[in-house]
């Protein structure tokens, strides 16, 4: 979330931003600020109140001792009717600040300089990219297919259980899973992120405080009855571990990673970008998170980059990354980067990997501060994250890019994890 300050002292360069992202912030804005002079005059004016309140309440003893009874009379009448106005001033300034609150949550994050413009992904811009796409021969099999031919994967299975999207992982395909989700996680430590297990289900604080709510809501799984969600991603309850949270500056930049299955509703999915692993309702996936000052978030944001390209680098999978333009970028992010892998079979780019510097939008929302050893009021931290990796467009191009007439073969980086250097 924007902060106040941001919106009332730089409206016309918020509006200007925020036409990046292709939201038209003009109207909204015009009614924070005269919502925000509301709330200011009306405590000015409250304040005010107090203090005649306070100085006409201490003359109504000394009025009743000196016996002059009306004039204290008086004083209580002028108290009590002021004592209501305190009460009508402070029912608007509530109602305001509701207002504000209710109307902030709805305008996005302000993109970085550096977003381009365009309105679809087709307009995002290629930063570089790297690996050999290989050539396979016309009898190549997309990963669906492979899947059933060597029994690692079975959709059909997962329909019967749950539903679509929902697949059973099967022999070498689950030793695969597993490989995949040690391989990144030992990965992460070892470029110094603290590994955490979180709750797979989180409350609605945390959705609005890493802005998967109110926006987000219909993509998440809800278990109404006690009120929590199925988390889309990690990112969700490790970044909430630092909500109400003050950092000493020396903790940051704060380095944590996690594995999750991760739940998304998906609606309005269809077509053949959903065969089999391209687009899932359950899926597996290591995410890592970084809080960070704003001084040295981009610098972050720079290794966080380099280090998913390293993860694609050793799995020998072809990639390239995306700066996301302004009209493809999310709600809450000011910039990102997409990785996307070549899957062979399919002919197509696949995405496997976001990775964003969110700067204060959700530290706002989580009250996530740290203090200087030389302040004493805290400031909002910055907040990054990315996915490193989700599974399952790796596993589809692994198995696509991999194939050969004797078999999978495993990248070499995997075999310690797999057990197994090929699938036959």
């Amino acid at each position: 979330m924007l902060t106040l300050k941001v919106i009332t002292e730089n409206p016309e360069e918020v509006i200007r931003r925020l036409a990046k992202k292709h939201f038209d912030a003009t109207d909204i804005i015009g009614k924070i600020i005269e919502l925000d002079k509301t709330r200011r005059s009306t405590q000015v004016a409250l304040d005010a109140n107090l203090a005649k309140l306070n100085t006409v309440s201490k003359t109504i003893g000394s009025l009743m001792k000196e016996g002059r009874k009306e004039e204290a009379e008086a004083a209580r009448n002028e108290v009590a009717q002021m004592k209501k106005g305190n009460k009508e001033m402070e029912a608007t300034m509530r109602e305001a600040e509701k207002q504000l609150r209710d109307l902030l949550v709805l305008i996005p994050n302000m993109p970085h300089e550096s977003v381009p413009e365009g309105r679809t992904a087709d307009e995002n811009v290629c930063e570089k990219m790297g690996g050999d796409i290989p050539e396979l021969g016309d009898n190549a099999l997309p990963h669906w297919e492979l899947a059933k031919k060597y029994d690692l994967i079975d959709f059909e299975l997962g329909v019967k259980i749950t539903g679509a999207g929902f697949p059973v992982y099967k022999g070498k395909g689950a030793r695969l899973q597993r490989a995949l989700i040690n391989f990144f996680l030992d990965n992460a430590r070892e470029a110094g992120y603290l590994e955490v297990q979180p709750p797979y289900v989180v409350n609605a604080d945390s959705g609005y405080g890493t802005g998967q709510l109110p926006d987000k809501e219909g993509q998440m799984y809800h278990a109404t009855l006690d009120d929590l969600y199925l988390i889309p991603t990690a990112e969700v309850p490790v970044t909430n571990m630092y909500r109400d949270v003050i950092l000493n500056e020396s903790e940051l930049p704060v380095k944590n990673t996690a594995y999750s299955a991760c739940f998304r509703r998906e609606a309005g999915s269809y077509g053949k970008d959903v065969r089999g692993l391209n687009r899932l309702h359950q899926f597996d996936k290591v995410e890592i998170v970084r809080i960070d000052t704003p001084e040295h978030s981009y610098e972050s944001l720079q290794e966080m980059v380099a280090y998913v390209q390293s993860l694609v680098e050793k799995l020998e999978l072809p990639w390239r990354i995306l700066r996301l333009c302004g009209g493809d970028i999310s709600f809450t992010s000011a910039l990102t980067f997409d990785f996307e892998v070549f899957s062979a079979a399919q002919k197509r780019w696949l995405e496997v990997s976001s990775v964003s510097n969110f700067e204060s939008y959700q530290a706002n929302r989580l009250k996530c501060r740290y203090r200087r050893e030389q302040d004493k009021k805290p400031q909002l931290c910055h907040t990054l994250n990315g996915s490193a990796l989700a599974l399952p467009r790796i596993v589809a191009a692994l198995l696509e890019n991999n194939q050969t007439p004797q078999g999978i073969r495993i990248p070499k980086a995997l075999v310690p994890y797999t057990g197994f250097e090929w699938i036959e």
